[in-house]
């Protein structure tokens, strides 16, 4: 892929993050494209977020209490005790988990056309392995306090 003069772009395939992703597939990023990464990211972290606060309001919840919940997933019950600092972890964890999900998006809708050509299926499709994916595994992994999801309670 050529650039225009002065565009900086993004190498992934000399990442080992991505080592076992095609190159053909990691092509090169340029700015605007990593700027739709970051625009997703920040539609899909604000959706996400909206939602949850909305949720745990109508539970009682603060939408601090949100946010240290979710930094909780790296500092434990502990973070309850941090006050708007871990709310601001919270806030970077969250946002940087779905522009990395945009990002994965991106890169296997360039393997997977289908990907693209049906955002409006798929994109949503794409939404719910992330809500298991989380929720199965990372949160489990994790330093969170839960009490966990069943499967029965998701469907």
């Amino acid at each position: 892929m050529t650039l225009p003069a002065g565009r900086p772009s993004v190498h992934l395939s000399a990442n080992p993050l991505f080592s076992g992703i095609s190159a053909a597939a990691l092509d090169t990023l340029d700015t605007a494209t990593s700027w739709v990464v970051l625009a997703g990211g920040a539609i899909a972290g604000t959706l996400d977020i909206v939602f949850a606060f909305t949720f745990a309001g109508m539970h009682g919840a603060s939408p601090l209490r949100v946010l240290q919940f979710i930094a909780s997933g790296l500092l434990g019950n502990d973070s309850f005790g941090y006050g708007w600092r871990s709310g601001a972890l919270g806030a970077v964890c969250h946002y940087t988990i779905l522009t990395v999900a945009t990002s994965l998006y991106l890169i296997v809708s360039r393997r997977f056309s289908a990907l693209a050509q049906r955002p409006f299926i798929c994109g949503p499709m794409y939404g719910v392995v992330i809500y298991m994916v989380m929720n199965f595994i990372v949160v489990p992994l994790s330093a969170v306090q839960s009490h966990g999801h069943t499967l029965e309670g998701v469907i």
